[in-house]
């Protein structure tokens, strides 16, 4: 049977890589872990032809073995793929704490500023911060709140890092 390799590829191209993955099963007798499209599509290209017009010559058999000989070659073997890996999808991603931030200070904390003769006090909350009675959702919220104009909440009460201070 002479193998056509233009219709072959064609035909890979149209599969999905999950088919490609059970394509190369079938022709190698194993499995692989890969998901690369175009790595697949080669290999199984490859075999397809070389189970149709012949493998190696003995000399290159010969050769290959010799190379071997003289290479690094693994000590460990693979890793087998997890039995229980469950995909991630958008509705199980949860996001970072809002706490992960180490310049806020724990919930139940007073921040205290002086501005312009005036004693600034804020709560810190688990979602926020209180300001005179009034929930903000940010420092810079309540700086804005306090100021009249938009200010870097760390900066300004503060908490950021040893930079330029307001």
């Amino acid at each position: 049977m002479k193998l056509n390799v233009e219709q072959e590829n064609e035909s890979l191209h149209a599969l999905t890589v999950r088919e490609l993955r059970q394509r190369y099963l079938e022709v190698f007798g194993d499995q692989t872990r890969t998901g690369n499209r175009t790595w697949l599509i080669r290999r199984i290209l490859w075999r397809l032809q070389a189970i149709t017009e012949g493998d190696l010559s003995e000399r290159a058999r010969q050769r290959a073995a010799e190379l071997a000989n003289d290479a690094d070659l693994r000590l460990s073997a693979p890793r087998e793929p997890s039995k229980q890996t469950v995909p991630v999808t958008a509705r199980d991603y949860t996001p970072p704490d809002a706490r992960a931030d180490t310049r806020l200070p724990l919930p139940g904390t007073v921040l205290t500023r002086d501005y312009k003769g005036r004693l600034l006090r804020v709560l810190v909350l688990d979602n926020g911060f209180e300001f005179e009675g009034a929930r903000f959702r940010s420092l810079s919220a309540v700086a804005k709140a306090a100021t009249g104009s938009h200010t870097n909440g760390y900066l300004f009460f503060r908490l950021a890092d040893q930079g330029a201070r307001p």
